[in-house]
């Protein structure tokens, strides 16, 4: 894998990735990022490099940390004894003890004296809020797990929750690319791999995920979880009958009016059982649903973008590239050929 050398540039010096430790931390938030910094090691070292991450768990006191799985992590140092400078990532992962962490008045102070003296700063999961309790996400877009979403728009109103993706790492943004937020759990590593592309280049951050046995990265736009398979009908039985029948009709009139008409309900009416059980309104919906089909059927690589755009309603390609840019932050060809089988 000779395409996994990275340059001259790409191969500086080393940088030290600090993973913070609580008590009740979900483990997958640690484990899942800190093993593809791990695995990127390893593919250098292939190849005659030397690493480019050094991995560190920190917590208040080093020693054994219990996870919300009931395992054991061991931490390397206490937050304090962490050195900190331009070459260092922390990351803040989530689980059940997010509550206790976001008031830790340690933790807090640490994390606000570290942000403005690393390069990095992002969280995993619900680790969000631990990061927003710091008040280090005020003005900037963030995402955390979806079941916390609206816990962190409503506690945080500062704060533009889009709860529909997984990361906001952004390399080209002067904020989002120090100071970010992933989506839950396996999010973390399409952070992981997107952090380790910055750093050393997209061939290295290709065979990691070849290694992991993994998708390449997703974009981090990409939406958390599927439309077609949300628990939605269980949370709107007013509307449970209309969603499961709108994915049989993507390619006819899903216009409100019809919606209506199908629903036995006004328009205004429709439109305000959404807002109230689904937080969108019925337009948006309609589009998510499509996205999610075309996606399907761009993965199976079995119809081109041309069919796909009609069968799903798009009725144009160009309808279809819209709102993948939109909603996936990427074109339904190179979906297609990331994702597709």
């Amino acid at each position: 894998m000779t395409n996994a050398t990275p340059s001259p540039r790409q191969a500086a010096s080393r940088q030290d990735v600090i993973c913070v430790l609580f008590s009740g931390v979900m483990s997958l938030d640690v484990i899942g990022p800190m093993q593809v910094f791990a695995t990127a090691n390893d593919v250098r070292r292939q190849h005659g490099l030397p690493p480019a991450y050094r991995l560190i768990l920190a917590a208040e006191q080093a020693g054994p940390v219990p996870t919300s799985a009931g395992m054991t992590l061991m931490a390397d140092t206490p937050w304090a004894a962490v050195p900190l400078g331009r070459r260092c990532t922390v990351l803040v992962p989530g689980g059940a003890g997010v509550e206790q962490a976001m008031h830790d008045v340690a933790l807090r102070h640490w994390l606000q004296r570290a942000e403005p003296r690393v390069a990095r700063m992002g969280s995993v999961c619900s680790g969000a809020l631990i990061l927003a309790q710091a008040d280090l996400l005020r003005g900037m877009t963030a995402t955390t797990h979806w079941n916390r979403a609206e816990q962190l728009r409503q506690d945080y109103p500062d704060i533009h929750v889009e709860a529909d993706r997984l990361h906001t790492y952004d390399p080209g943004h002067p904020r989002q690319s120090h100071l970010f937020t992933s989506a839950g759990v396996t999010a973390g590593i399409d952070l992981a791999l997107a952090l380790v592309e910055a750093d050393q280049g997209r061939p290295l951050a290709l065979a990691v995920a070849r290694h992991l046995v993994m998708f390449m990265r997703r974009p981090g736009g990409q939406a958390q979880f599927s439309t077609l398979l949300s628990p939605e009908t269980t949370q709107a039985p007013r509307l449970a009958k209309l969603l499961e029948w709108i994915p049989g009709q993507l390619g006819e009139d899903l216009s409100v009016e019809r919606l209506a008409t199908q629903a036995s309900m006004p328009p205004r009416t429709l439109a305000r059982v959404f807002r109230q059980e689904l937080d969108t309104t019925p337009a948006r919906y309609v589009e998510r649903v499509r996205i999610e089909a075309a996606s399907a059927l761009l993965g199976q690589r079995q119809a081109s973008v041309s069919t796909v755009a009609r069968l799903c309603g798009f009725g144009h390609p160009e309808s279809l590239r819209r709102s993948f840019h939109k909603h996936l932050a990427i074109s339904p060809q190179a979906f297609a050929e990331r994702f597709g089988r």
